[in-house]
């Protein structure tokens, strides 16, 4: 593509040559002749003096200074947001290859009374079990298992080794990658006099909305009744636990070893970092952001509101709270110091002394 196409694509702004060919994308610290390359982060900003790149994704206030006239000629294209600006021209430039290839491999076992939309694909090995329905150009990786009466909508992607099991509900552009379990029982257990447990059958189901993604190895556990349920747009990363009726907003981002404890709300378009642990029945409001390694105690219910720490507390309260501990070997110190003077003191007459301790 020339400049002039990917400006007409991007609805962008040019600066420089309209009719340079760009053959690839590539990392502004790298990138060559015919290359393209991006700047979100101000913090890069000094790589726009040095690349060598053909053209840079810039925002529309940036400005390229301290550049040597020995270098090959930079052009810019400012868009609005450069960072999907350049999602948008990597997708164009390098389209990514099917997962699979068309039809339905000959080792699949697809039971007869599963209903498949037009040119779905499945791989070696896939089980797909009655009464399923796929809709159309849906895929099925390898060995991946779709119990029964599963429903998927249309141009979902199931990579390797997905489980979905019996009932549950995914819908349209979904991507659940390798090892992906939905449906799996949820983790109900009932105590008994003698101290083993009895297990609560889990008997609801999972849904999941249209245009979800699912990272590997995440697991989201079927209601004990009823449906756990992930809205539209929400994205999980790998290795998270969703438990049994839990509901997880619209356009809602969760970064991989978190957990969600069973029958938590969490509201649309929040953001959560690493390894944020949420206890159960509790409600998360809409736009809140969660810290890594949080540990979420209780509801969180203003909106839009920043949290940290475990228990996670208001961002800036959590800021002072943490950074008062290097303090705390000096602040020890100085109270044994006056409980030791105090101890020495010869209380009044009348009054036995007592020695205070720490």
């Amino acid at each position: 593509m020339t400049l002039r196409d990917i400006a007409r694509f991007l609805d962008a702004t040019l600066e420089g040559n309209p009719d340079q060919e760009i053959l690839r994308v590539a990392k502004i610290e790298e990138a060559g002749a015919g290359a393209i390359t991006f700047l979100a982060n101000p913090k890069y900003s000094r790589h726009l003096a040095t690349t060598h790149a053909s053209a840079v994704i810039v925002g529309t206030s940036v400005v390229a200074e301290g550049r040597s006239p020995d270098l090959p000629q930079l052009t810019l294209v400012r868009v609005a947001d450069p960072y999907v600006g350049f999602v948008r021209i990597l997708a164009k430039l390098h389209p990514p290859a099917p997962p699979l290839p068309p039809g339905i491999h000959s080792t699949a076992v697809v039971d007869p009374s599963a209903v498949l939309g037009a040119d779905v694909r499945i791989g070696a090995n896939a089980v797909i079990g009655a009464r399923c329905q796929l809709g159309a150009r849906t895929m099925i990786g390898p060995c991946a298992v779709m119990g029964d009466d599963v429903r998927i909508g249309d141009d979902s992607v199931l990579y390797a080794n997905v489980c979905v099991r019996e009932g549950c509900r995914i819908g349209a552009r979904c991507i659940l990658q390798p090892g992906a379990v939905i449906g799996s029982d949820g983790f109900g257990f009932a105590p008994k006099p003698d101290g083993s447990y009895e297990k609560i059958p889990q008997m609801g189901i999972v849904v999941i909305e249209d245009d979800v993604e699912i990272g590997a190895n995440t697991t989201v556990d079927r209601a004990t009744l009823g449906e756990t349920r992930i809205k539209k747009g929400a994205k999980l990363d790998n290795l998270i636990q969703v438990a049994h009726n839990v509901v997880i907003g619209e356009n809602t981002v969760m970064a991989a070893q978190s957990g969600i404890s069973g029958s938590t709300r969490i509201g649309k378009n929040v953001m959560v970092a690493g390894q944020v642990g949420f206890t159960g029945h509790i409600e998360v409001a809409d736009g809140v952001k969660v810290g890594a390694q949080s540990g979420v105690h209780r509801s969180l219910t203003t909106a839009n509101a920043t949290y940290f720490g475990t228990p996670a507390y208001p961002h800036r309260e959590a800021m002072r709270i943490y950074g008062s501990f290097p303090q705390l070997p000096e602040l020890l110190a100085t109270v044994r110091d006056l409980v030791k003077r105090l101890s020495s003191q010869t209380p009044p007459a009348g009054e036995s002394q007592s020695k205070p301790t720490l």
